[in-house]
């Protein structure tokens, strides 16, 4: 009987740091397959994407046909339409269970990404990067001049207020909650600023406008609000695609991968990049870093496990 094929890392995910580690794999003449539901990841749904390292300023669209065909030029070993259900550890090797045939191999990468979580109010699908995005550094540029509401009562939110300040006239941040649960320092730093309007104890319940955003209302003690605003930023949280690694590797608090400096999980031979580790810094030169580097890794753990 023909023993199954086992390679020398698999990488779970085709966003900017599965892509990454898979260009860098190939460069290194590994044994190596990128498995991914759809190659993009993140940059498939972003608007512009600006200050990556040697670009100023580029399309999400443009970013990942710029990627695929750096892919292509390394002749990248990728199989789309793969969905990884479950990982074994088996032995001296990992069985990743996908809806075809068990895939085996020696270390893994993984590099799901996140999602942003979303408002589900009215609009915010129909107006998603035609005024309403998930990041405030990746597009408040895009904002320079104009009245924007930022959405949410957490650090995230008065992060994204606090790097608007020198780019929108007006920031309103519309919080669920009666008050703030955040950094002093972003809270006392937000009251003191004129451009900045703190509104407590409010449901966003709508965003509105034509072709693009042009305003959003709000339930806030039984009446309902609008302002005028040409941007609103959802900024209540991320969710990490992490559950195919639950109870098989350590998650902290927030279900993000929990990693050391060097990428590595709680299982010796697993590494972790991207947004779905416990870095928590959602910026695409972070995450390609890190792919880079669980890259590396992987290959230093293959030589020294070979010489054993």
């Amino acid at each position: 009987m023909k023993k199954p094929h086992v390679y020398e890392t698999i990488i779970v995910g085709g966003g900017i740091a599965g892509c990454t580690a898979a260009i860098y794999a190939a460069r290194k003449k590994m044994d190596y397959l990128l498995l991914t539901k759809q190659l993009g990841g993140q940059f498939m749904e972003s608007g512009d994407i600006f200050n990556y390292p040697g670009i100023k300023q580029i399309s999400g669209a443009d970013f990942s046909r710029a990627v695929e065909e750096q892919l292509a030029f390394n002749k990248v070993n990728v199989k789309e339409r793969v969905i990884v259900n479950k990982i074994i550890k088996k032995r001296e090797h990992f069985v990743l269970k996908t809806d075809g045939k068990d895939v085996l191999t020696k270390t893994i990468i993984i590099a799901t990404g996140s999602h942003p979580r979303t408002l589900d109010v009215p609009g915010e699908r129909e107006f998603r990067y035609k005024g309403v995005t998930y990041c405030a550094i990746c597009d408040g540029p895009l904002f320079y001049g104009k009245e924007v509401a930022v959405v949410g009562g957490g650090n995230s939110a008065l992060d994204a207020a606090d790097s608007l300040l020198n780019i929108a006239r007006k920031i309103y941040v519309i919080n669920i909650h009666n008050k703030f649960e955040v950094h002093k320092y972003l809270l006392e730093k937000a009251q003191r600023s004129p451009k900045v309007r703190l509104i407590t104890g409010a449901r966003t319940t709508r965003i509105t406008g034509n072709k693009f955003v042009s305003g959003i209302e709000y339930e806030q003690k039984g009446k309902v609000k609008k302002l005028d605003v040409q941007g609103v930023f959802v900024e209540i949280g991320r969710v990490p695609n992490t559950s195919l690694v639950k109870g098989f590797l350590e998650l902290d608090e927030h279900h993000h991968i929990v990693i050391d400096c060097n990428t590595q999980t709680s299982v010796p031979g697993v590494f972790a990049a991207g947004d779905c580790s416990s870095v928590h810094e959602y910026q695409y030169v972070i995450a390609a870093g890190q792919g880079c580097i669980a890259l590396l890794k992987a290959a230093r753990y293959l030589a020294r496990h070979k010489s054993r």
